[in-house]
């Protein structure tokens, strides 16, 4: 029988989608018709998806095979040609080309449209197009494209003038002849008068009452004259006119104008219009306003103008007489089980244009009335709209024909959002061999390794065994060898053992808010059908075994083995990225263990009779095996030639240590035992210190079994001491309450007096607790909160003591507080207000989640491309670190500035040089700088990297995850967003209410966060000096006014300022520009505009690392820098010089200085003016539009893109991802030649 090896296997491969070359950039273009058509494989005519009967496609319609290609592999409609040996014909009978069925997912058809219908992107987008171009308003434009008014098309000018010559001369002689016909009468009625002999009062009577008449007919004229001569002078290209105005105009001047209506219309304006000549025009006048300083809708035709006429779009392109089909198998329709159909919201939205698209044509056939035509075009019109985006006109939204009120997903709704394109399928999608599972804790794993269950790993390496059984010759085929997998015979584990020796699997616990959030391990087969994790990466992961589940990866291409096993094994990932301090440290079990074993218990007495004195650590343990000695005995021994006192507990814990280290001789608590894997990291590396973690992990473990430590309710005892405390706080209460109903106190100050009485008792009672427990030191509850290893003193006084004071759901602290403690039990009323805010607790937790989640985002989204581009941009300016502003965080300055390079040397306050210019500050320079008290360190910061593309490593510094110098191709504009976004979820949310009449909101926590880094104007910002010179401050009930006079006193300006508001500057006090007068928050705007860049970088930075801290999070100064920077990355364009730039365009400083640097010699480069974005903005205006489209205003994006013809040159991480490629960062990072780009 034939062998796997000696069977021939033909794989087919689709070369029709092979065609994809290798590009270097995407640029988006506006489609002309005959792009359309080129694009399309034939014309769909009726609107019918699939034949109910047969169950096939209808001819000609929606799913035509003839026009998309056959349904079944290597088979026509008709069945005349079956197999692959027919490839590429073309039937005879049916028309249908024998191919793969994959072409249905790329061929696209078309409509050819019986009228011309606007793309309802360049009408009603913001701005629109459309209008722009034209020079009209939006709701002109849209009462043309909707059939309710007209607009002049062309206005023949010669005939205008003949008009005007002849209405002139019609009043002329009209006027001439009046006034003949005025003498004729006069002359009448004198000559009636002489001859009946009327009086000459009554003549002249006569004569004034025909003059008045006259006189009227005259006016009549003039207004007529008039009317026709404004209407005539009126009638110009793109004026408006409603329905009655143009069949008014018609009748009288149907030979000076055209008038139309509907996109018939706009589409001749818009093939009309000359772009050179325009933007040439355009741009004389833009020049002019500047002078002026009058800018806006000029600047933004412009701009519009200038991107058509540079990228050879015409503007005509925007209104649509041919429609573009999607292919089938993008909008697929699918057999329920039954026999009813589902299919794609894009089908109803084609057939409804099909349908009036055909109505149209034969009504153009039949020649119908205008008005019944017109009708059926808007009707087609909005068929169009709604295909294209169903969400763009309020109120003309189409619902599913099935009787629900479910709006229709165009196409436009198939790109936005969180379930669009972009997000759902192009930057996240499904991925095969992959599971998940409830994680449990695995005591005995190695820190490299996890424990998978048996089932899942056969499953997840099922190719693998199969590719291994067959290699075997257990089996020859892949049926046979999946069913000898599910007999389960014991090969099939062997084998799976093997594979598993040297695979990694990667671990994802969501949400993954950093990079450790996924990492690779060695998995070991398990029983059961949890996932085993080692106890020690759960800080990374934030994960605890209360039900928390985990998903496991496998990766498959060589790259992907070597960085699982290389970067992202959990015991190469010991550092947090954010701090670069140990994250993988000993906490809960490991730490009591080893605090058990290092406590001492000093019984001097023993010391005294000499039995506890040995001469090696071998001869103690030998005591202590045969129970002569205990673990915390205190006893003497010879170590390294010294007698030193220990305990045996210590020789013990001192046995896991790498002998680098030393011996340790002191009582080990969490924090101790930190800094000591610190301090191990930094004197045995990395790998050591893995080991030493799971050694001290087996030990701890095995000692704190043996110490039987356990605790139960009864171990709290009751503190009666309290109720004297509880009594006596009573009554200073009641004494508060009096002085307040006789009016002594106001009720701020009541309130405040009695928060204070309280929280006092409470912190005796505290203290007392902490007494009551502190007798043994082997307690366990005691034992355990003074080891750090779970509780604190808060928790067990709540327990023991009293719970205190609780806050209500608004944030403000009870008066009455809760006196009784967990043991005794609460009544009633202490119950309810204890629940009360802590619902309010949860409840804020929620949100934070969500919020904390949407910053990361948007952090991630303006930083994503920010990756280590060289080793020296060769900057020379620095950024000063001073002591004081440390202080301020709760940092030192030595600790703040290590990891950083220092842009000049650094001084000690005598004058002395401690570090040299240019030098990488390390744990041996941090020491050096704390000892000798230096004051100011200057060091270089991203903020001021020259790198046109990312940043260099100098301006960087040390990579925190590795504590040593970034490596080329880092992602630090990632790993930035995940170190801010990380600690988001612990920081509050509150504004607090101040008290008092005119109380600003004080934001903090990460609403605060969010207000930075959006740059938001707030309420009511502190208040600077505009200008320098001195200062008047004027005081009166309502409040003071602020006068600043420029030194020259030619200007002057004055400021109210509310009482509540706190002044930080005196009468007649000298100010410079920008300085802060009053209390309060700045608005950033402000600060930048009056003290620029710096003063802004260094606010915000001050402003996060204070509320960071105060949460206690640590938070490295580089990560907020690298925000920063984006923040400030964007410039106007003010002039363009000589290069291609569109004046005021909004653009990344690189590209302008990229632009200008293309320049030949002797050419003037463009200028431009910095400014300072949100990050929401910064992000949509980044120069990759797959990027900006993929975040947030998904329509608006594209639009911009496809008419300014942009070329995304695929630099940053987010494009990549969504094209399929390696993303330019770590292993797949390649230097950026930008000269070498080449668009296909």
């Amino acid at each position: 029988m034939p062998t796997p090896s000696t069977t021939k296997t033909t794989v087919f491969i689709n070369t029709e989608s092979l065609k994809t070359p290798d590009f270097d950039g995407i640029r988006l273009r506006l489609a002309s018709p005959d792009d359309i058509r080129s694009w399309s494989h034939g014309e769909v005519t009726k609107p019918e998806t699939i034949n109910y009967r047969t169950q096939k496609p209808e001819m000609d319609g929606l799913f035509c095979e003839r026009i998309f290609g056959p349904s079944r592999d290597w088979e026509c409609y008709c069945g005349k040609y079956k197999r692959v040996r027919y490839k590429g014909v073309v039937c005879d009978k049916c028309g249908v080309e024998v191919t793969r069925s994959l072409v249905r997912r790329e061929r696209m058809g078309h409509i050819e449209l019986a009228a011309p219908v606007s793309h309802i992107w360049f009408a009603r987008g913001v701005p629109s197009m459309i209008a722009l171009i034209l020079g009209i308003s939006i709701t002109s434009l849209e009462k043309v494209l909707y059939f309710a008014n007209f607009i002049i098309t062309s206005v023949d000018e010669v005939a205008k003038k003949e008009s005007l010559d002849s209405v002139e001369d019609e009043y002329k002689s009209k006027k001439k002849s009046l006034k003949k016909i005025r003498e004729e009468k006069t002359k009448d009625i004198e000559e009636e008068g002489k001859r009946l002999g009327r009086s000459q009062a009554e003549v002249m009577k006569k004569i004034q009452v025909m003059a008045r008449q006259e006189e009227e007919h005259v006016e009549e004229l003039e207004e007529a004259y008039n009317t026709a001569k404004k209407e005539l002078i009126n009638l110009k290209v793109y004026k408006i006119l409603s329905e009655l105005e143009y069949q008014d105009l018609a009748l009288k001047y149907g030979h000076v104008f055209t008038a139309s209506i509907g996109a018939e219309a706009v589409l001749e304006l818009l093939g009309k219009v000359d772009l050179a000549k325009d933007t040439k025009s355009l741009n004389e006048t833009e020049v002019n306003n500047r002078k002026k300083g009058a800018t806006g809708k000029i600047d933004r035709r412009l701009r519009v103008l200038s991107a058509f006429y540079k990228n050879k779009l015409r503007p005509e392109w925007m209104v649509l007489t041919v429609l573009p089909i999607v292919p089938p198998d993008l909008r697929p329709m699918v057999q329920l089980d039954g026999g009813r159909f589902a299919a794609s919201d894009l089908n109803d939205l084609y057939r409804r244009v099909i349908n009036r698209n055909n109505r149209l044509r034969r009504l153009k056939d039949l020649g119908a009335p205008e008005v019944i035509q017109r009708n059926e075009k808007r009707m087609l019109q909005e068929a169009v709209d709604a295909l294209i985006d169903n969400s763009a006109r309020r109120g003309k939204t189409v619902t599913a024909s099935t009787g629900q009120k479910r709006v229709l997903k165009s196409i436009a709704d198939m790109l936005k959002g969180k379930q669009g394109r972009f997000r759902r399928n192009l930057l996240g999608k499904r991925v095969d061999y992959s599971g998940r599972s409830v994680i449990v804790v695995g005591p005995e794993l190695k820190l490299y390794q996890c424990g998978l269950p048996k089932i899942m790993a056969l499953e997840l390496f099922r190719p693998f065994v199969i590719s291994e059984l067959i290699k075997r010759e257990l089996v020859h085929n892949v049926r046979s060898a999946n069913r000898f997998i599910e007999t389960g015979a014991p090969e099939v584990w062997d084998v799976l053992e093997g594979i598993i020796k040297h695979a990694h699997v990667l671990l994802n616990r969501a949400p993954t808010l950093h990079r450790l959030g996924i990492q690779a391990f060695n998995p070991v087969l398990i029983e059961g059908k949890a996932i085993q994790l080692h106890p020690l990466v759960c800080t990374a992961f934030n994960a605890d075994f209360d039900g928390d589940q985990m998903a496991v990866h496998v990766p498959l291409t060589e790259q992907a083995k070597w960085e699982a096993e290389h970067i992202m094994l959990a015991s190469k990932n010991l550092l947090k990225p954010a701090t670069g301090d140990p994250i993988a440290f000993p906490s809960q079990d490991i730490v009591l263990g080893c605090y058990y074993l290092t406590t001492v218990v000093d019984e001097e007495a023993e010391i005294k009779n000499n039995r506890y004195i040995f001469s090696n650590p071998d001869q103690a343990l030998l005591a202590y095996e045969n129970r002569r000695v205990r673990l915390q005995d205190k006893i003497k021994v010879r170590i390294d030639g010294k007698i030193i006192d220990t305990s045996v507990g210590r020789i013990v814990f001192n046995r896991f240590l790498p002998s680098q280290l030393g011996y340790v001789n002191r009582q080990m608590d969490k924090s101790s035992l930190k800094k000591l894997v610190g301090k191990a990291l930094i004197i045995c590396g990395r790998d050591r210190t893995a080991e030493f973690l799971d050694t001290i992990k087996a030990g701890a473990f095995s000692y704190l079994t043996r110490s039987g430590f356990t605790w139960a309710m009864a171990d709290l005892p009751l503190l009666t001491q309290k109720q004297e405390m509880f009594v006596e706080a009573q009554k200073q209460v009641d004494q508060i309450g009096k002085q307040f109903s006789l009016g002594l106190l106001a009720a701020e100050e009541k309130h405040a007096k009695i928060i204070e009485i309280w929280a006092e008792v409470k912190d005796r009672v505290t203290d007392l607790a902490r007494e009551s427990l502190a007798g043994n030191v082997l307690s366990p509850i005691y034992a355990m909160i003074q080891s750090g290893a779970r509780g604190s003193w808060g928790q067990t006084t709540q327990m023991m003591g009293t719970k205190g004071l609780v806050t209500s759901p608004s944030g403000e602290t009870i008066e009455m507080p809760v006196k009784a403690s967990f043991k005794e039990g609460f009544d009633v009323l202490e119950y309810f207000i204890s629940t009360h805010g802590t619902r309010k607790g949860l409840t804020d937790t929620a949100l934070r989640t969500a919020n904390a989640g949407y910053l990361t985002r948007r952090l991630v989204d303006v930083s994503q491309d920010v990756v280590i581009s060289e080793a020296d941009c060769g900057v020379k300016t620095g950024q000063i670190v001073g002591e004081e502003e440390s202080r301020e965080i709760n940092v030192t300055l030595a600790r703040r500035v290590l990891g950083r390079v220092t842009a000049a040397p650094v001084l000690d306050p005598k004058g002395e040089e401690v570090v040299p210019a240019d030098t990488l500050i390390d744990e041996e320079l941090h020491d050096l700088i704390r000892d000798r008290g230096v004051k100011e360190v200057n060091v270089r910061t991203v903020l001021n990297c020259e790198s046109l593309t990312g940043i260099c490593q100098k301006c960087y510094g040390w990579d925190l995850s590795y504590n040593t110098l970034v490596q080329k191709g880092s992602a630090v504009g990632v790993v930035a967003a995940q170190s801010i976004g990380e600690p988001g979820t612990q920081l509050t949310m509150r504004t607090f209410h101040t008290g008092g009449v005119l109380g600003a909101d004080i934001t903090q926590g990460l609403p605060r966060v969010e207000e930075l880094f959006e740059a938001r104007t707030i309420k009511k910002p502190a208040l600077l000096a505009p200008f320098t010179g001195k200062v008047r401050v004027e005081e009166d009930k309502t409040g003071k006014t602020v006068e600043v006079i420029s030194q020259d006193e030619k200007t002057r300006k004055s400021f109210k300022i509310p009482p509540s508001l706190g002044l930080l500057i005196g009468d007649k006090d000298l100010v410079t520009q920008g300085q802060i007068l009053t209390e309060g928050a700045l608005d950033l705007k402000d600060l930048y505009r009056l003290q620029g860049r710096t003063a802004v970088q260094k606010y915000i930075t001050k402003e996060i690392q204070h509320i960071y801290s105060s949460q206690g999070q640590d938070l490295n100064d580089k990560h907020i820098e690298i925000i920063l920077r984006q923040l400030f990355s964007r410039g106007m364009v003010r002039d363009p010089g000589d290069t291609d730039l569109i004046i005021g365009s909004v653009m990344e400083v690189s590209e302008i200085e990229r632009a200008s640097r293309g320049l030949a010699k002797g050419k003037k480069s463009a200028t431009y003016e910095r400014m300072f974005l949100g990050m929401t903005k910064a992000s949509l205006n980044t120069s990759s539009f797959l990027s900006a489209a993929s975040f947030q205003q998904t329509s608006q994006i594209l639009i911009k893109a496809a008419i300014t013809g942009r070329i995304d040159s695929l630099r940053g991480l987010k494009e990549n991802v969504i094209i399929g490629r390696l993303i330019p960062a770590g292993t797949g990072y390649k230097e950026y030649h930008p000269e070498s780009a080449n668009p296909q």
